[in-house]
């Protein structure tokens, strides 16, 4: 009798390193595996972005469920006789239940919760993707080209339909400005399932390419002295009516009173974040002065190279501003979990919120311009210039850690401190290497 294939179904989650892992089982056990999932071990959270564990805090003890959550399944399917790809995203739990302290979904779950719960606000959010189209065809003069999307039209058209199948809403996709570099957005989403589409996006960006034989890579640097690969998020407010709070037309740049205080509780802590949501040792090579990239922490209207930007709207009578208006995070990249990214923002906006800052001073221009003393004064703060000054910023922000709470704080931190030391004798062309493949 000829042995038939069986199909396998496989729970995911992001991790640390925003790292996608799981495991699988046979589709014919999926409803009686929705409740308590597969079995999970605390330190496989500590598995870096190049496969090793060089530090962990909780050894070869524990046990925990990875459970798949409530968002659709991700099922590629291309009907042409190939393996159906089927998997889930889950929460990592303790055995009797309880949100596990270092699940990150689980983190951006409570901070949701507690937005809500103090301030009655909801966040909308989406992630703008940049990525490397390695096998892509290349010629000078091909950014934002129509001619870019040519050699590799079957593979744009069945990435952007795979979203769609698969409940993804594409929005924009185009060649970027690096060589073999492309972008994609989806429609914004209430902000737990906006992470989740963030999540899905990146690795049916990666199956698909793997389809038409070439390597899509999301890794912030892939030629040093090239255009990097950002993540910029998106995000305004909402009260719980969902009704958009963000705009109001009578404050500087038509940022709300409620907006204002959100941005300034994330400038605030802007130098610990940016250990959260810009983790990798090359992040800091692409955040650099004139670049269309952060460098300094300070808020600009409609300016690429501000750390929080607000964007622009259709300046229109039949179009209302409200639901148009909102802000881009731009220090961000995929080597970090969009559930940390997100997390950690909303965590910093609610601070904000809670100490009812005052909004922050809008930039014209280069913030380098006004000297140290008038940033100074203008609370403009340097963002890290290297991972390592970032994990330092974040180790002795005590409000930040205390979002994290010990067991997360302290795992990341031996986490990205160990990635450091791994990559410490490495030269720059490796590196990049190391974290193309990665990602």
């Amino acid at each position: 009798m000829a042995i038939e294939r069986e199909k396998l179904v496989y729970i995911c989650y992001s991790d640390i390193a925003g790292q996608v892992r799981g495991k699988g089982f046979p589709a014919r056990d999926l409803e009686k595996r929705r409740r308590f999932g597969v079995g999970w071990t605390p330190t496989n959270i500590m598995i870096n972005c190049l496969g090793r564990i060089p530090k962990t805090p909780f050894g070869p003890l524990g046990d925990l469920h990875l459970v798949p959550v409530d968002s659709q399944d991700v099922v590629l399917d291309f009907g042409d006789g190939t393996p159906v790809e089927h998997w889930l995203l889950g929460e990592v739990r303790t055995l009797d239940g309880v949100d596990w302290e270092c699940c990150l979904r689980s983190l951006l779950r409570r901070a949701l919760t507690e937005l809500e719960n103090e301030m009655g606000l909801r966040i909308l959010a989406s992630f703008e993707h940049e990525f490397y189209l390695e096998g892509a065809e290349e010629r000078s003069g091909d950014a934002y080209a129509l001619s870019s999307l040519r050699s590799n039209a079957v593979f744009s058209e069945e990435f952007i339909g795979a979203l769609r199948a698969n409940g993804l809403e594409p929005e924009t996709y185009l060649p970027e400005y690096g060589t073999k570099q492309y972008e994609v957005t989806v429609d914004p989403a209430p902000a737990l399932e906006a992470a989740d589409r963030a999540v899905k996006l990146r690795e049916i960006c990666r199956a698909v390419a793997r389809r038409h034989g070439f390597r899509a890579s999301f890794s912030p640097l892939v030629t040093r002295g090239v255009a990097g690969n950002g993540v910029h998020v998106h995000y305004s407010l909402l009260d719980k009516e969902d009704r958009p709070v963000t705009w109001d037309p009578q404050q500087p740049g038509e940022l709300s009173e409620a907006g204002g205080s959100f941005a300034a509780g994330i400038l605030r802590h802007i130098r610990a974040l940016c250990a959260l949501t810009a983790p990798s040792v090359i992040s800091y090579d692409r955040l650099k002065p004139n670049s269309w990239s952060a460098f300094w922490g300070n808020l600009g209207l409609r300016d690429r190279e501000a750390l929080l930007r607000i964007c622009p709207y259709p300046q229109a009578a039949d179009v209302d501003p409200a639901p148009c208006y909102n802000l881009e995070y731009r220090a961000s990249d995929a080597a970090a979990s969009p559930y940390l990214q997100l997390a950690a923002l909303v965590f910093a906006g609610l601070q904000g919120l809670r100490e009812k800052l005052p909004a922050p001073p809008i930039t014209e221009g280069d913030p380098e311009a006004l000297g140290p003393e008038k940033r100074q004064e203008m609370g403009i703060l340097d963002l890290p210039r290297s991972l390592g000054e970032a994990l330092d910023a974040l180790e002795s922000d005590q409000t930040v850690l205390s979002w994290l709470g010990p067991t997360l704080s302290q795992a990341y931190l031996l986490h990205k401190r160990g990635e450091l030391e791994m990559l410490a004798d490495k030269d720059e062309a490796e590196i990049c290497r190391v974290y193309t493949e990665a990602y």
